[in-house]
């Protein structure tokens, strides 16, 4: 008789006398079996509610962006006044730095005293492309020139340092050992172009006048592209440094002189693999009137704006793959 109580009582869905009383437990295994088998008739026919994670919001990318710049302002003013602590140290050390970067305008002054035109072009029309060139050169290292040490910092283990700072280990990387001595290439090409836009006849419009600080800031920002990725090689293949050396430096060897003097491919290698031509080359045909060597289209000419932005977007894109293929030291 009891067998036949206990059985019914199974049946309609009672705890049997003597079994353990459902304590929490058990309880949370038929929720989450009800949520597991949640949908249409679940639950007696009732549709199970499932609760959604709150996603955590990111921040906006201006607000990360204020938060590198500020942290590269700070890193930078801290090496600043430890440089000013020699002042006249700092003093002849930007001197020197003016004069020897001047002397790379002086070899063109000695080119033309033995000639007219190189490649069709005049000395003020060199002097452009020589000042904006050096303009960019000098701003881009100026800004973000010490990221060429990563390969050390690698090797060393200290950018493990860096990563666990509350700020970007860009701007850290970018700020480090920052003075203001670089001045001297910037200022010096300022002043080769300031004296080529007055010793030029050109017939200014619009355009050409606002193309001038475009391919100024665009050119440094192409530069400061191409030293960030050059950089990131490095997290790869440790003796990179020269390959970065020879897009920066080289490159901007390379855009002072016209292209005209230059092989056709070596000029369409510029334009369409690593994009020199935009730092000064394409606009300057359209400011000084000059008739482009490989025919491109004249849109080619406004285009350092879209240049600077597919290079800066390149070269964070690589150094975030970078940063994640990193491994540490350990030390």
């Amino acid at each position: 008789m009891a067998d036949t109580v206990r059985s019914e009582a199974l049946a309609a869905g009672a705890p049997a006398a003597g079994a353990p009383a459902a304590g929490p437990a058990a309880g949370a295994g038929r929720a989450g079996a009800g949520r597991a088998g949640a949908g249409p008739g679940a639950a007696g026919g009732r549709p199970v509610t499932v609760p959604t994670v709150p996603t955590v919001p990111t921040e906006p990318l201006t607000a990360r962006a204020r938060w590198a710049v500020g942290s590269w302002w700070l890193v930078a003013a801290m090496w600043q006044r430890s440089t000013m602590a020699y002042r006249l140290s700092f003093a002849l050390m930007a001197v020197a730095s003016t004069v020897v970067t001047f002397l790379d305008f002086a070899v063109v002054l000695l080119m033309f005293r033995h000639t007219s035109a190189l490649g069709g072009w005049t000395l003020p029309e060199l002097g452009f492309l020589y000042g904006t060139s050096s303009f960019a050169l000098g701003t881009a290292n100026l800004l973000v020139g010490t990221a060429d040490a990563l390969g050390e910092r690698i090797r060393t283990g200290s950018l493990d340092t860096m990563l666990i700072r509350p700020a970007p280990a860009l701007a850290q990387l970018c700020a480090e050992r920052f003075t203001l001595r670089r001045l001297g290439r910037p200022l010096q090409g300022a002043g080769v172009l300031v004296w080529s836009l007055t010793a030029l006849d050109v017939h200014w419009t619009w355009d050409k006048a606002l193309l001038v600080p475009v391919l100024l800031i665009c050119g440094s920002a192409i530069f400061a592209a191409l030293f960030v990725g050059g950089a990131t090689v490095q997290f790869w293949w440790g003796e990179a440094g020269e390959l970065q050396n020879s897009l920066t430096y080289g490159g901007a060897t390379l855009l002072q002189y016209p292209p005209t003097i230059f092989a056709r491919e070596l000029v369409a290698g510029v334009v369409f693999g690593v994009p020199l031509a935009f730092v000064n080359w394409l606009p300057a045909l359209r400011i000084l009137d000059r008739p482009d060597p490989l025919g491109l289209p004249a849109a080619f000419q406004y285009a350092s704006p879209v240049a600077a932005v597919l290079c800066c977007a390149a070269a964070g894109l690589a150094w975030r793959a970078g940063l994640r293929a990193y491994r540490g030291t350990g030390s």
